[in-house]
């Protein structure tokens, strides 16, 4: 069983639109304790940089933490390219 968690582009610009900024950092944990990426972190974050780009704000980075380690989506991804 999959634990999920839904959070929508638009709760997450409303917040960088409030603070002036050209760029943003997201993050999220993943309960399993592995950082390895889903399919729907993936496609979540290819869609937070589409949308970035249309508001003028760029995406630095996904940070998925895991127990006892992290992951950046920048650095294992093209999906930044």
């Amino acid at each position: 069983m999959a634990i999920t968690s839904k959070i929508y582009l638009s709760q997450l610009f409303k917040e960088a639109v409030k603070y002036p900024t050209a760029r943003i950092i997201i993050g999220h944990n993943h309960p399993s304790g592995d950082p390895e990426p889903s399919q729907a972190d993936l496609i979540f974050t290819k869609r937070m940089i589409e949308c970035g780009n249309l508001m003028g704000i760029e995406l630095l980075d996904h940070i998925i933490i895991g127990q006892d380690n992290y992951l950046s989506l920048r650095e294992v991804t093209n999906i930044f390219d």
